[in-house]
């Protein structure tokens, strides 16, 4: 079963998705993934004392407002990205499929100084189902995904592997 990272990476790119469900872990080496870390613990300080986390195993939610029944997931990204709400519908989900009642869960962007609430419809329920059925073939897939330039590429931990013409061999 897929977990939310994988889902974010299914929404930004399947080879990104390949590399990591297959072992390849390069954001333990990026210094754009501790910054981001180092966005989520020390923007809101007073946080831990506010909300619960919760962790179902695969998927580790790290704020949930009891009182208001909000999920709150914080991005460094000066930039919103779809990865980012998908991520945050696969949470609300997952707490639901749990028996966990939920609203829904608010998107926050430190840098930009913005928030955004993301609910969850129908329409996103059976769009989950999907998500999961792709992301679990692409993480079963013998060969890693051909790459695909974006705009992304040069912020992502894997940019010096991908364009250093190394093969992706499991």
């Amino acid at each position: 079963m897929p977990n939310a990272t994988h889902i974010s990476y299914y929404h930004l790119c399947h080879r990104k998705l390949w590399l990591f469900s297959n072992g390849l872990n390069m954001e333990n080496q990026s210094d754009l993934v501790a910054e981001g870390k180092w966005i989520h613990e020390h923007s809101y300080g007073r946080r831990s004392e506010r909300y619960k986390e919760i962790d179902l195993g695969d998927v580790k939610i790290d704020f949930f407002d009891v009182r208001t029944r909000m999920v709150h997931e914080t991005k460094k990204s000066n930039k919103r990205e779809y990865a980012h709400v998908a991520q945050l519908k696969y949470y609300i989900y997952k707490l639901e499929e749990a028996g966990i009642d939920v609203k829904g869960g608010i998107l926050e962007y430190p840098k930009l100084r913005e928030r955004e609430e993301v609910f969850l419809s129908d329409t996103d329920r059976n769009n989950i189902l999907l998500w999961v059925r792709e992301t679990q073939d692409i993480m079963n897939l013998d060969v890693c995904p051909v790459l695909e330039k974006k705009s992304l590429c040069k912020r992502c931990a894997y940019h010096d592997f991908c364009f250093s013409n190394e093969t992706c061999l499991p």
